[in-house]
């Protein structure tokens, strides 16, 4: 880590106006004394671009140099960083952070799904074009989890890291458990307030969090970021019946990205699903559109980072840190150690994970079901906890079954349910959710 002492303005190139952008450019005029104070430096916008020259954003853009192709803000010699708020994984985005790496330009932005895609790549460029590259507003908003993963428990051997990632499904989640409703009813609630977007699948089917985990786990486990080895299961099934049996047996439901070395291996186990939480750890107390994140070292012990997960103040304020540390000088690799120094690491095999399990079964009334589903479950050596038929539903006469198994294996509850696929008593498949341990 090396400090510099150059005290010209730090020069940046702002692509993408929308709330993040905006937020950028507020948060830069109204802390532009104290920025530069922290910064050594003061921090100087000298050119934006978005889509929509003529939208009113709330700022004042005429202060500001606009260039109408955003790929030329990283050819422009005035620009020493440059800030992607676009968005996507590829596309414009992408081209705009090759482009402006290969110019020895340093890179900033909020841009999960780019970096949780192509985190290695252009981890590489920065290193290769000694600049910086540095996304902590592509993870949970304000909350500065990726500077303490990387530098804060720096010394640590983490074991795991786990939490509530997308503050969608956590404003659902918490809303369905406060109010009795149904999942579709609580939705268009998250899209009426702005917590959801008009097409919510990438929050609501796990996808957002996923891209999250995925970078949180490579700066944990000093590992490359393997996207495609995760599983990734969203909230779309999960009913208010569901929310009622987990809250009678001391349970609340949450989304849970969670990622650790494999205990009995050298893999790499990383999973993206709702879970029972116990009321008595941490998580349980997150409700609404809010981000926690538990780090777990081997001698900083049990780490908890909480906060706005999104937004246009708490974003910007990291992508403002972000843009401190580079002013300050401070250069270090984008997940913890260079790229080469990164391990690959084989995907975990959860068959052998220890762990409770809520199965919640949606059958036709008709005798022998329940029968035909303990059978299955004692054929696969997994033991039963406790068991709830719920009443019949009004329409179409299904019956919900909810159980809960003893700890033991997870290859022993997917025993089971092979032993069920197909049966004629299932209605719809199982939903499977783990019990956080």
């Amino acid at each position: 880590m090396t400090a510099s002492h150059d005290t010209s303005p730090l020069r940046i190139a702002l692509a993408g106006l929308g709330t993040v952008g905006g937020g950028v450019i507020r948060l830069l005029e109204t802390n532009a004394d104290l920025i530069a104070r922290r910064g050594g430096r003061p921090i100087e916008i000298v050119a934006v671009c978005a889509r929509d020259r003529t939208k009113d954003r709330g700022v004042d853009l005429s202060l500001y140099p606009w260039e109408d192709d955003m790929a030329l803000l990283a050819e422009r010699e005035d620009v020493d960083v440059v800030v992607e708020l676009v968005g996507g994984s590829d596309g414009p985005a992408l081209a705009l952070a090759r482009r402006a790496l290969a110019a020895g330009k340093g890179l900033v932005t909020a841009n999960k799904a780019m970096i949780a895609h192509h985190g290695m790549e252009l981890a590489a460029a920065a290193e290769s074009a000694g600049v910086s590259l540095k996304f902590e507003a592509a993870v949970a908003g304000g909350i500065p989890v990726i500077k303490g993963l990387r530098e804060g428990a720096a010394a640590n051997a983490v074991s795991r890291v786990y939490g509530i990632l997308n503050g969608t499904c956590n404003y659902i989640l918490s809303t369905m458990e406060k109010s009795g409703r149904d999942f579709g009813e609580v939705l268009g609630e998250a899209q009426a307030l702005g917590y959801a977007e008009a097409d919510p699948s990438f929050d609501i089917e796990g996808v957002d969090a996923a891209h999250k985990l995925a970078i949180l786990s490579a700066i944990a486990f000093g590992s490359r970021v393997d996207l495609e080895a995760m599983e990734i299961d969203g909230i779309t099934r999960i009913r208010s019946a569901d929310i009622a049996q987990a809250a009678a047996l001391g349970y609340v439901i949450r989304l849970i990205g969670i990622a650790d070395r494999d205990g009995a291996g050298d893999g790499l186990f990383q999973r993206v699903q709702p879970c029972l939480v116990p009321r008595s750890h941490p998580l349980a107390a997150v409700d609404g559109p809010t981000n926690a994140v538990v780090v777990e070292g081997n001698f900083s012990g049990r780490l908890l980072f909480q906060g706005a997960g999104a937004g246009d103040g708490p974003t910007a304020s990291a992508v403002v840190a972000d843009l401190i540390d580079i002013a300050r000088g401070v250069a270090t690799p984008p997940f913890s150690v260079p790229v080469a120094a990164l391990e690959t690491l084989d995907p975990a095999d959860p068959g052998h994970r220890l762990s409770s399990t809520y199965l919640r079964f949606t059958v036709t009334d008709r005798p022998g079901v329940l029968a035909e589903i303990t059978a299955a479950m004692r054929d696969a050596g997994v033991s039963i906890e406790s068991l709830i038929q719920h009443g019949r539903h009004e329409e179409g006469g299904e019956v919900l079954v909810a159980m809960v198994t003893h700890e033991g294996p997870e290859s022993g509850v997917a025993r089971a349910l092979a032993l069920l696929e197909g049966s004629a008593s299932l209605t719809e498949p199982p939903l499977v959710m783990r019990l956080l341990g």
